[in-house]
């Protein structure tokens, strides 16, 4: 199969497109794979580390920008459409696959227009506007939630779930004796949750010297974050501007603070890893918290709105989870069982599928 994968700017969109890659690679040891993004992505710094092809265009967000903006992004959309026309002719794909960001936008009405199908991958519980409009040429419509559906009312949609990297279907149980604290607030990081759990470390003083914390700050919080846990004295801390590694830096953890984006949670459920989870507020039609409350309603996580979490709430939530090794666990089960293992797979059975009746 040639397999083109488009999509990217943020972790969230990124990572279920490396995992279908990976699995395709799996499969189909002689696939052909391109991704496509741009330059400003994620996709840009972590695919050639990855050893994945990547071609960019020009393309930019369109939501919260006034008139002239939007015009200059209009130019940008008319750029990035002729270009991802050029790359589909040059690559010919068998089939496409959006996996999400404003990228998948030109990319897919150039495939649209080549006649060359097109499936999409919906992570979150609410689609954006972009997906909701493509949907209406998409050959399938991939969910990560059931609920989803509701959003594509013409759509030939599919329960698939949210494709993980296969490392992290791999990860090991926690462990009994060793605790440590996994922060990030995705793959840009979060600067109210960077502020509250280095001002939440004095709360945690029972642990000093006892718990290992593993901190994704972002690169603009990065110097900022490491100065207070250096001024504060913690004795076993890690720092990291961006983890590349995050199946390990899961393998390792016992307890979780992040975001509430659907790619998280997924790795979160197939790690089996116990999270207090800190919705983002500006997210689109607030999907994040719908996201976490699958998560806590079945007992895999706690929640705490971003506007309610003030460093003294967070470092008693904290203290009191790895005082309770017995919760810890219960929660990781219950995380495991509702992990939708596989979806990779099924994702790509739904690609030879569609190009089966296109053929």
């Amino acid at each position: 199969m040639k397999l083109l994968l488009a999509g990217g700017g943020t972790g969230g969109h990124l990572f279920p497109a490396v995992a279908i890659a990976e699995r395709l690679r799996f499969e189909e040891p002689e696939s052909e794979i391109l991704f496509v993004g741009t330059e400003k992505g994620l996709e840009s710094r972590m695919l050639p580390g990855l050893g994945w092809p990547l071609e960019t265009i020009e393309m930019s967000g369109w939501a919260g920008l006034g008139l002239t903006a939007r015009l200059r992004a209009l130019g940008r959309l008319i750029l990035g459409f002729k270009q991802s026309r050029t790359i589909l002719r040059q690559f010919k794909p068998d089939v496409v696959v959006g996996v999400g960001g404003y990228v998948t936008v030109p990319v897919l009405l150039a495939a649209k227009l080549l006649g060359i199908p097109f499936l999409i991958h919906e992570q979150n519980a609410w689609p954006g506007l972009a997906n909701r409009l493509l949907g209406h040429w998409a050959k399938r419509i991939c969910l990560s939630f059931a609920e989803t559906d509701r959003a594509f009312h013409h759509g030939a949609t599919i329960l698939t779930g949210n494709p993980v990297r296969a490392a992290m279907e791999e990860c090991p149980m926690i462990d009994a004796e060793a605790s440590c604290l996994l922060v990030f607030g995705g793959s840009q990081g979060a600067r109210t949750i960077n502020r509250a759990m280095v001002a939440a470390l004095p709360a945690l003083a029972d642990w000093r010297g006892k718990l290992k914390i593993v901190h994704q700050s972002g690169e603009n919080d990065y110097a900022t974050t490491l100065a207070a846990y250096k001024a504060d004295g913690w004795p076993d801390v890690e720092v990291v501007p961006f983890i590349k590694e995050m199946p390990q830096a899961y393998a390792q953890a016992t307890l979780v603070v992040c975001r509430a984006g659907a790619t998280t949670l997924a790795e979160l459920t197939a790690c089996g890893r116990p999270a207090i989870l800190v919705p983002y507020p500006h997210a689109a039609a607030n999907h994040q918290s719908t996201n976490a409350q699958a998560l806590v309603a079945r007992g895999a996580a706690l929640m705490m709105e971003e506007a309610d979490m003030t460093p003294e709430l967070l470092g008693k939530v904290v203290n009191d989870l790895l005082h309770d090794r017995p919760r810890v666990l219960s929660m990781s089960s219950s995380a495991y069982n509702l992990a939708r293992r596989g979806a990779a797979a099924r994702l790509l059975q739904e690609c030879r599928t569609v190009l089966a009746e296109t053929r």
